[in-house]
């Protein structure tokens, strides 16, 4: 993913926390915050703590996220934080894509009228 559309500074990802819409599940907490910005797309932030594995499990599970969410439409002017609980070290990619994207959906984060359906098999 490009630079644009990640959440870095630690400021940012506060204020996600602070001021946010909340939806969780036994693997994934996403936070949202409507942007008050001038971008035109979604940002994004993830957070995969150490009590998941060491350092190349939660690096394999970071790009697993980061492919999903490059696949999925959602809608501008948002940003997201995605945080893993422990319980994602026993699932397959498509159970994580499965479990993302219903957290979307219930968030209503999903462009309207697009074919994310097939994502979501």
């Amino acid at each position: 993913m490009k630079k644009q559309y990640r959440v870095k500074k630690s400021k940012e990802i506060e204020a996600i926390l602070k001021r946010h819409r909340i939806s969780s599940s036994p693997y994934f907490t996403i936070y949202i915050k409507e942007q008050n910005h001038e971008t035109q797309h979604f940002r994004y932030a993830m957070s995969v703590g150490k009590k998941i594995g060491n350092a190349v499990v939660r690096n394999h599970i970071k790009r697993q996220i980061r492919a999903i969410v490059r696949n999925v439409n959602i809608i501008p002017q948002v940003d997201v934080f995605i945080v893993a609980k422990v319980k994602i070290k026993d699932l397959s990619f498509q159970e994580i894509e499965k479990e993302l994207c219903f957290l979307f959906r219930k968030q209503k984060l999903l462009v309207k009228g697009e074919n994310n359906d097939s994502i979501f098999k």
